[in-house]
């Protein structure tokens, strides 16, 4: 069997959408062009199918390809492009990860002192209001390209997110940054390609507060299943 036919991994087909992403800070791909590459890239089966994106690229070798003058390998797993350090490390935490799929956490959950998240192409949910947290301060180290990302924390708790490096993305935070002044204190740290990351409170939050937080409960149920004033 020729290399060309041998099946690609996970680790390979991220390496590529790498090297498309800094393809595209180079000017070489437009956006949409980096688009449909990378829906190739992830869908790719064999390494013949993977090199397909790659092929006019110049300065990349291409494993199984007849072509004396290119011919680079698409090494089996993905490194850090741009010069930056790895952004996980290894051994530290609990691993969220999500490859084309919504990834959600709530409820009483188990939350680390330190949490990594490794997403593509996913909608990820993690939600604080009730979970089960092992220390004040908890780190989230982000590796993240094309996802969307929503952190949802109780009142009082506080975000740091100075420590993301964004690239072609956004960060958005509609919680205080510290210092931290309740029991939960995020800080989050990594990368974050073509995605979004977002900090908030739960819905409603804002409007609780307006109408005086505590006193809102003498508009709800009692403890006996009925309206209490």
């Amino acid at each position: 069997m020729e290399a060309r036919d041998l099946r690609v991994s996970d680790a390979e087909r991220e390496h590529v959408g790498q090297l498309l992403q800094r393809a595209v800070g180079q000017g070489m791909l437009s956006l949409g062009e980096f688009t449909e590459r990378m829906d190739t890239a992830l869908g790719a089966k064999t390494r013949g199918e993977l090199n397909v994106v790659l092929a006019d690229l110049p300065g990349i070798r291409l494993i199984g390809d007849e072509a004396p003058q290119q011919q680079p390998q698409v090494p089996s797993a993905p490194q850090p492009v741009y010069g930056q350090p790895p952004t996980f490390r290894p051994g530290a935490g609990d691993v969220v990860r999500g490859r084309m799929s919504n990834v959600t956490r709530k409820g009483p959950w188990h939350v680390p002192s330190t949490l990594q998240l490794n997403s593509r192409f996913s909608s990820v949910n993690l939600d604080f209001t009730e979970a089960i947290m092992t220390s004040q301060v908890v780190e989230i180290y982000v590796d993240d390209f094309c996802s969307s990302v929503s952190l949802i924390v109780p009142d009082e708790a506080t975000v740091d997110l100075n420590g993301l490096q964004l690239i072609g993305a956004n960060a958005n935070s509609r919680v205080r940054t510290g210092p931290p002044i309740g029991k939960l204190h995020i800080v989050v740290r990594g990368r974050i390609r073509f995605g979004s990351l977002e900090a908030k409170h739960p819905f409603g939050t804002s409007i609780r507060r307006m109408m005086g937080g505590g006193n809102m409960g003498a508009w709800g149920m009692g403890n006996g299943g009925r309206w209490r004033l």
